[in-house]
């Protein structure tokens, strides 16, 4: 896999970390703007507010192609020795938004390491 395909993969992997942090941070916000009784927000609020819970479908369907393009390179990857490959396989499927980062460092983005044969 080239670099820049590796770095793509790298940042689409931290997507639902990033959606997380913005999605509880914006309804914290909004707890704390609006907690006096009958308070109303401005309009503009409330479209964010829209599309702010319409992104975890987006996002929802974003970790089913990660854990699909996951589960294949487990199958198709060298690296990953082969008695492994299941174990990784049910980890990534179970834990996925903190497995799938972890896989991508050990197995995708390092390099394979030379043994030197002399």
């Amino acid at each position: 896999m080239k670099k820049a395909a590796k770095i793509i993969l790298g940042v689409a992997t931290l997507w639902p970390f990033v959606h997380l942090l913005l999605f509880f941070g914006f309804m914290l916000s909004q707890l704390f703007l609006f907690s006096q009784k009958g308070s109303r927000p401005p309009a503009a609020i409330e479209g964010w507010f829209y599309v702010l819970f319409a992104l975890p479908l987006v996002t929802l369907l974003w970790i089913v192609a990660l854990l699909i393009i996951y589960i294949v390179n487990v199958f198709k990857n060298d690296r990953v020795p082969q008695h492994k490959r299941a174990l990784w396989a049910v980890v990534l499927f179970l834990g996925n938004m903190i497995a799938m980062p972890i896989y991508w460092y050990l197995y995708i983005w390092r390099e394979p390491q030379q043994s030197s044969v002399s």
